[in-house]
């Protein structure tokens, strides 16, 4: 398994509640599909990872600043920096 880094942008993390809990928010009102999940931990963005066509997760992290994201998935709490690239 991946080593996590200690990261400035994790003080940007937050208790979120996830804006839309029954899928990536862009896809569902697109009707697009997605492949995996993640909650942005600054505001409770739901989007979809880099394996899913739109990836909407990275997107809403380069358009907002937010760059913390956990993994939304079942049984899965890792969480990545989109700008450092890492696990943190």
């Amino acid at each position: 398994m991946a080593t996590t880094i200690p990261d400035p942008h994790l003080a940007m993390v937050r208790p979120v509640i996830p804006r839309t809990p029954d899928g990536c928010e862009e896809c569902l009102r697109e009707h697009a599909p997605w492949v995996h999940l993640r909650l942005c931990l600054t505001c409770g963005h739901v989007g979809c990872c880099d394996s899913s066509l739109l990836k909407h997760a990275r997107r809403h992290a380069g358009s907002v600043g937010h760059p913390i994201v956990q993994s939304f998935e079942p049984g899965e709490d890792w969480r990545w920096c989109f700008v450092h690239e890492a696990l943190v």
